[in-house]
C-alpha cells in the first residue's frame, strides 16, 4: 500500500515482518537460555508483540511507563514499573526507535543500577542522526533516516500507531495540525 496525501511509505507491513522475524531469531541466538524482554510503553507494544510471537527460546516480557520529557529538561521518569525481577537475568530493552539516545539512556542506566546479568538494546529503528548521547544498539531493524516517522506503534499525540506499515510525514505537517493526514493515511 502506498499511503496517499503527501506522505511517503518508509517500510511496508511486509518489511516490518521480515525485520522482526530477523531480529527474533537474533534474539533466540543470542538468549539460547532465555530472556526478559523489557518494553517502555507505548510505542514499542506493537513491535514487541510480533517480536515474541517469533521467538525460539523461553522469554518473558514487562514493561516500563515513564513520563514525557520536562518542558525544556529532557528528563523523564519510571510513572509505571517493572513487575520482574531483573537482579541475575539476561535483559533486553526493546524500543520502537532509538533517537536522542535520552530515554533509552536514562532506562539502561535504571535497568543496570538493578544488577541484570547482561543488559542489551533492540531497536526496531535506530535513528543516529539526531543522537545526543550515545547508546549501543545490539539488534537494529533499521537504519532510520531524520523523517518523522508515524505507524507500527509510531505516533504524534497518540495518532497512527495503529497503522500496519511506516510511513514519513512531510516536515511540519503534523506539528500544526496531529490529524493532518488521518484521512489519507486510514482511507476515510
Amino acid at each position: 500500500m502506498t499511503p496517499p496525501g503527501g506522505v511517503r511509505l518508509v517500510h511496508s507491513a511486509s518489511a516490518l515482518r521480515s525485520a522482526t522475524a530477523r531480529l527474533a531469531t537474533e534474539l533466540s541466538e543470542a538468549y539460547l537460555d532465555g530472556v526478559l524482554l523489557v518494553a517502555v510503553l507505548k510505542g514499542s507494544l506493537f513491535f514487541l508483540s510480533d517480536l515474541v510471537r517469533h521467538m525460539g527460546v523461553r522469554c518473558q516480557v514487562d514493561f516500563l511507563a515513564i513520563s514525557s520529557y520536562a518542558e525544556g529538561t529532557g528528563r523523564v521518569r519510571i510513572v509505571k514499573d517493572l513487575d520482574e525481577d531483573v537482579h541475575g537475568r539476561h535483559v533486553v530493552l526493546v524500543e520502537d526507535i532509538v533517537d536522542t539516545g535520552l530515554t533509552s539512556t536514562y532506562v539502561l542506566g535504571e535497568l543496570r543500577a538493578r544488577g541484570p546479568a547482561s543488559i542489551e538494546v533492540c531497536a526496531l529503528f535506530d535513528r543516529r542522526a539526531r543522537r545526543i548521547v550515545p547508546v549501543p544498539v545490539r539488534f537494529v531493524g533499521f537504519a532510520a533516516e531524520d523523517d518523522l516517522l508515524v505507524g507500527y506503534g509510531l505516533d504524534v499525540a497518540g495518532r497512527y500507531r495503529n497503522l500496519p506499515f511506516v510511513a514519513a510525514a512531510v516536515p511540519g505537517a503534523l506539528e500544526e495540525d496531529p490529524d493532518a493526514y488521518v484521512a489519507a493515511l486510514y482511507g476515510r
